[in-house]
């Protein structure tokens, strides 16, 4: 965990002036936390060629087909970047694009067989996150599963 410098997490003093862990703590917290969770699953991905967008992409279609411009929505990028990273993805054979079947003129990306055993290994390959949250009792994993579930759901669909 990193702070400002000259500064310490017990210097810090609450944003709303109640007792307990500033936003400035919990912001550097999480910080540290998305920087380990990045490089665990930049790595875990390109030992199977992927990139991390690419993973990402994957992950998300774990949970069955998306239109493209909600999935370009989900990561956070253009349209355009979401094409380039699905035609790749599609010339593996790790996803195709099929026709949705309420709308005709949108493509959802559905992930293959072979697309969702790669997410599984490229998710048990990332091995720092997981020796983290083993550390873990069952019912801390289970706190932290609440409440990362309350402060990072969007219109009912998990983040990216």
């Amino acid at each position: 965990m990193s702070v400002t410098p000259g500064t310490s997490r017990s210097a810090e003093v609450p944003d709303d002036g109640h007792p307990g862990v500033s936003h400035a703590v919990l912001l550097d917290t999480l910080w540290a936390s998305m920087v380990s969770l990045y490089a665990d699953l930049t790595t875990a991905a390109a030992a199977h060629g992927l990139t991390y967008s690419q993973a990402k992409a994957l992950n998300v279609l774990r949970q069955g087909p998306v239109p493209m411009r909600s999935l370009a929505d989900t990561l956070r990028c253009d349209a355009s970047n979401i094409t380039g990273i699905i035609d790749r993805l599609e010339a593996r054979g790790l996803v195709h694009r099929e026709a949705s079947p309420t709308d005709r003129r949108v493509k959802n990306v559905v992930l293959s067989e072979e697309g969702a055993a790669v997410v599984v290994r490229v998710r048990d390959g990332m091995h720092a996150t997981h020796q983290a949250l083993g550390a873990l009792s069952d019912a801390e994993r289970a706190t932290l599963d609440g409440l990362l579930s309350r402060l990072f759901q969007t219109d009912g669909h998990p983040t990216a």
